[in-house]
Order: C-alpha cells, then sequence, then structure tokens
C-alpha cells in the first residue's frame, strides 16, 4: 500500500499494517440512500444539502451542533408503515425514540397512533392533541399519578408490565368509575442478536411477565377477574435494532400459544395482539435493514399461520416502530473544532458537541457513519475518531471513520441516522446546552425544539 492511500492518512502510509482496517469507501463525497434522509443531496457545490436547503446556511441561521430533520422523510416513512400493515393493523409510533409537539401533529395528521412510556410523553401527546384513544401507555414502574392521568384522558390501552400494576391500573380505573383497556406485557424467552442493554425479552431483566413457570397465565387470571380492567391482547417486545426476523417468529409462536391456553382455560379469544418494535436502521452501509412491506408480510405470516395452526382466529396486530421511522430523518451537524494527529495510531477530530447530543456511542458502542458536509474533497482518506468536547475519554461521536485528510477547523461535519434516541437522550453534562431540533422542508428550517440557554440552565438552579 502506498504512503497516499493510506487509510490513516499519508503521514501513517509505514505505521499501521495493510487490511488493519477495512478498506475506506471507494469516495468519501458520496451519499448512501440507506443510511441518508432521503432529500439529503450533495449540490454542485459539494455541500451537502437536506430538503434543498445547503448545511453552511443552516448553520448560519441555526447555529451548531444542531439536529436537522427532514419532515418531508419522517411523513413519508409513517405513510409506508400503514400502508404496508393497511385496515387491519394499528402502528403505534414509540415517541421514546424522540417525540415533541410538532412530531405528534405530524403522527396525528398522517393517522398514526403513539406509544408513550412517561408522564411527560403522555403530556406533550395531549398538548399537542393527539387523540387519547389512539395512544398507549408503556412502562415497568409508571406511577399513580402517570396511571390516574392516563386513566382520566381516556388513553386507548394501557400495557401492564407487573403483578403489582395489575391491582394498582384496576383501583385507580375503578376509583374513577371507568373501565381500562390493557394488555399484558410478556417476556417470551426469546434474546434478540443485540446489545446485553436493548434485548428486552429473555427473563433476566426488568420488563415484563414470563411466560416461563406459568406467570403469564396467571396475570391473564388476575386482570379476567377485575371488573375496571379490559383484557384486549398479549404484548411482547423482543429489543432493538434487530434486522433478523427469526426472533419474531418465535416470539409469535409463543404468544400464539398463550391465546390458546388462555381460551382453553377462560372461553376467551383475545382480539390484539402486540409484536412490539425494535425493527433496524442502517448506521452504516454495511447495515442492511428491511423494508416496511417485507416486515408486514413477513409479521402478518406468521400470525396467520400460527393462529391456523392452533384453531384461533387471526387477532388483530400492533407493531411500535420508532427508531425506524424518525431515525433515519435526521442527521446532526457539528463544527470542527480540533484535529490531532496521533502518529501510528489515528487522527483525533474534536467537534463542538459530543455525548451530550450523542449518548449511544459510550452506552452501547454504537456505530455511525460521518461526512464532510461544508465542501467535497478529493483529499485521501484519513483514519479518523470524531470525539465531543466533553471531559471524558468515553466522548466519542464516530469511533473509527474515514475522512478526507484535509480535514481542518471551521469545516462541518455531518453524521447521519441521529433522529432517534440521541435528542431523546441529550443532557447538560458539563452544563452543555441541549442542541435543537430543526425541521427542514420545501427550502426552509423551523426549529421544533430550541437550543437551550445559559438563562434556561440557571432557572433551574434555585441557588
Amino acid at each position: 500500500m502506498s504512503r497516499s492511500a493510506h487509510p490513516a492518512g499519508p503521514r501513517h502510509g509505514d505505521v499501521l499494517p495493510e487490511g488493519h482496517y477495512a478498506a475506506p469507501p471507494a469516495d468519501l463525497n458520496s451519499i448512501d440512500s440507506r443510511v441518508w434522509a432521503r432529500t439529503v443531496r450533495r449540490n454542485e457545490d459539494g455541500v451537502i444539502t437536506i430538503g434543498g436547503v445547503d448545511v453552511a446556511a443552516l448553520a448560519e441561521e441555526f447555529g451548531t451542533p444542531a439536529y436537522f430533520l427532514d419532515e418531508e422523510d419522517f411523513r413519508g416513512r409513517c405513510r409506508a408503515w400503514k400502508d404496508a400493515f393497511g385496515e387491519g393493523a394499528d402502528v403505534f409510533y414509540a415517541g421514546k425514540a424522540f417525540l415533541s409537539r410538532a412530531v405528534v401533529r405530524w403522527l396525528a395528521e398522517e393517522g398514526m397512533n403513539l406509544d408513550v412510556c412517561s408522564g411527560g410523553e403522555l403530556a406533550t401527546a395531549l398538548a399537542a392533541g393527539m387523540p387519547a384513544e389512539r395512544i398507549a401507555l408503556h412502562g415497568n414502574n409508571k406511577s399513580v399519578d402517570e396511571i390516574t392521568r392516563a386513566v382520566e384522558a381516556g388513553v386507548g390501552r394501557i400495557v401492564l408490565d407487573s403483578f403489582q400494576e395489575i391491582v394498582r391500573v384496576a383501583h385507580i380505573a375503578d376509583r374513577l368509575g371507568k373501565r381500562q383497556r390493557v394488555q399484558i406485557r410478556v417476556t417470551v424467552g426469546v434474546e434478540a442478536h443485540t446489545h446485553e442493554f436493548i434485548a428486552t425479552a429473555h427473563e433476566d431483566q426488568k420488563f415484563g411477565i414470563a411466560l416461563a413457570g406459568g406467570q403469564a397465565a396467571e396475570a391473564v387470571r388476575r386482570v379476567l377477574k377485575l371488573d375496571g380492567l379490559e383484557l384486549t391482547g398479549i404484548h411482547s417486545h423482543i429489543g432493538s435494532q434487530i434486522f433478523d426476523m427469526a426472533g419474531f417468529e418465535v416470539s409469535a409462536r409463543r404468544v400464539v400459544q398463550l391465546l390458546t391456553e388462555v381460551r382453553d382455560e377462560h372461553g376467551v379469544e383475545l382480539p390484539e395482539i402486540d409484536l412490539g418494535g425494535g425493527l433496524g436502521i442502517a448506521y452504516t452501509s454495511d447495515d442492511d435493514p428491511r423494508e416496511p412491506h417485507e416486515i408486514a408480510k413477513a409479521l402478518g405470516d406468521i400470525v396467520t399461520r400460527e393462529c391456523a395452526a392452533a384453531g384461533l382466529a387471526v387477532p388483530r396486530l400492533s407493531v411500535e416502530p420508532g427508531r425506524a421511522i424518525v431515525g433515519p430523518t435526521a442527521f446532526t451537524l457539528y463544527e470542527v473544532g480540533t484535529v490531532k494527529e496521533l502518529d501510528g495510531l489515528r487522527t483525533y477530530v474534536s467537534v463542538d458537541g459530543g455525548m451530550s447530543d450523542n449518548i449511544r456511542t459510550a452506552l452501547y458502542d454504537a456505530e455511525y457513519s460521518v461526512a464532510l458536509a461544508s465542501r467535497a474533497s478529493d483529499a485521501p482518506p484519513m483514519l479518523s475518531r470524531v470525539v465531543g468536547k466533553h471531559c471524558e475519554s468515553g466522548d466519542i461521536v464516530v469511533r473509527d471513520a474515514f475522512l478526507p485528510a484535509d480535514v481542518a477547523p471551521g469545516d462541518l461535519l455531518a453524521v447521519p441516522a441521529t433522529g432517534a434516541y440521541c435528542r431523546s437522550m441529550a443532557s447538560n453534562y458539563n452544563h452543555a446546552l441541549r442542541p435543537p431540533v430543526v425541521a427542514v422542508r420545501d427550502g426552509a428550517g423551523r426549529v421544533i425544539v430550541r437550543r437551550e440557554t445559559e438563562e434556561d440552565l440557571l432557572r433551574l438552579d434555585v441557588g
């Protein structure tokens, strides 16, 4: 390998052995449509654009770091999921991925339902006008206040997560003179092929009531005896960032088996089954996610086949995509501040954000792509690590990336697929100000979540 072609850049050609890292992409200026929002392009000047607006103009108007969200893409993905599952199923957007009042209005306009898992998410949904009957409330430890507000509002379903919660929700519903529709979340013993912290269907974790040992069957017995609760179905969620449908097949088979046991013991055929969400997206060009219509067909076929074998009527299917809708629709834009070459290792490229706006790399060892956004470059690829400005060595945005060797302070970098969980999990670590979320559409951007200010920080500090 020549020095000029070395993945760490021309100054590292005689240090790292050939093949130490995967080869850099053939074209550092290319935009992979699987990873980026659908309106993202490079214009004739080599500048990345979204919704017809170039990043230099966006940075000048809204500053950096900032999340830029493709509203047209978001709405299109909602429609794709709705169309794929059709009128015989329900699609709930998982609000934990990213939620704001503007997003709630988009969801309502596109005919989507909404899954919330906290009082704050419920408050946002109701404040933005989402009909309560289209809201589902999740959570492993819902407070009395959260449950009370949900029942008072008339949410369409509460997903029960424990034996204690069965009693808690029933008591609140009785006190309010209401009959609350509920589902029981079961853990089906399927360990999805994902990070330990986001696999949620094996028994040794905090969510749900286990099928093993008859616990889920006992939960059904208890719910059916309570006048304040109307049991509509069974809920299962096996994890997040999943590409393989095999786990869903096992989960569906076990949930249908529980439905069969309920019919045989109680003479009741529950009308709903929710297989959760967790479908993966492309963070890098190596990821190969399934399209909504493929997912819908696979899940529909699985449930239909299992119900036919059990002699059950096919229940109404629900799914809960969150990341799969909002994740690909946004990128985070940063400004480069410092470029530090470590001979024999890599070049560290420091940006004006970091783990306060994207904790996922530190938390899950998540992988991301990154691109020089403010210009094109024909410089050779340089092995880089994009890092933030926080006082932590683990403050990494992109662990291993290839950037042009001429990256310099003042350049803009864009990290795609940051629509899910980045703003939702953002923090004020080091008293950083959380970035704004800017929706871009038809040649204009508008703030839907404003940038925090120092006044915001000090307002909470009562001294």
